[in-house]
């Protein structure tokens, strides 16, 4: 692990996810934050009179794309933490003003060089195994019109794999529960 990785505590993240993400303090106003019983919850909310901001622990959108030509999925090898040197689906978290669609075709490119074309949705996935965040994860069935391949950004290496031979180190649950929903729903295969 580099040194840019050295301080990923992968323990550590998941006891804050536990703990509304060590929120200790408004957003806005600044005083401390008190946990509170909201909406059948318990939930960090500011108590100061005008303000009463609650932080409400929602996961991430992210989106990525399933790429199949020749029985064959497109994965890439993880750079950066959790799970470095793991394969997945290529696929990011959201920005602020895109559209899952854009999220899909951006990431696509940032960690293959490829250009594709969102052909259909696929589904949509809940990963909470991620230290950093749980995420809502949408997948789309994709086709490449252009670009280069080669690995970039967040990706070590991206490779082709046959579908029948994928590799043991699959980096999510959701992304390893996508790869046996294709199996099972567009191939046929139980």
């Amino acid at each position: 692990m580099n040194d840019r990785h050295a301080n990923f505590d992968e323990d550590k993240l998941f006891a804050l996810k536990d703990t509304h993400c060590g929120f200790r303090y408004c957003p806005r106003c600044g005083h401390e934050l008190t946990e509170s019983h909201i909406d059948g919850r318990d939930r960090m909310r500011c108590t100061q009179p005008g303000c009463e901001y609650v932080f409400y622990q929602n996961p991430i959108p992210a989106a990525g794309a399933i790429l199949v030509e020749n029985s064959q999925i497109l994965l890439v090898k993880r750079a950066h933490p959790p799970k470095i040197g793991w394969w997945c689906i290529p696929a990011g978290f959201m920005e602020w003003h895109e559209h899952p669609t854009e999220t899909t075709i951006r990431e696509l490119e940032e960690e293959t060089g490829l250009k594709i074309k969102i052909d259909s949705f696929f589904e949509v996935y809940s990963g909470t195994d991620d230290p950093r965040s749980n995420a809502i994860l949408m997948l789309y069935l994709g086709t490449i019109i252009g670009g280069k391949l080669q690995a970039a950004d967040d990706a070590l290496d991206v490779r082709w794999f046959s579908l029948d031979n994928l590799p043991d180190k699959i980096a999510f649950e959701a992304h390893i529960q996508a790869l046996a929903d294709y199996n099972h729903r567009i191939r046929g295969i139980t």
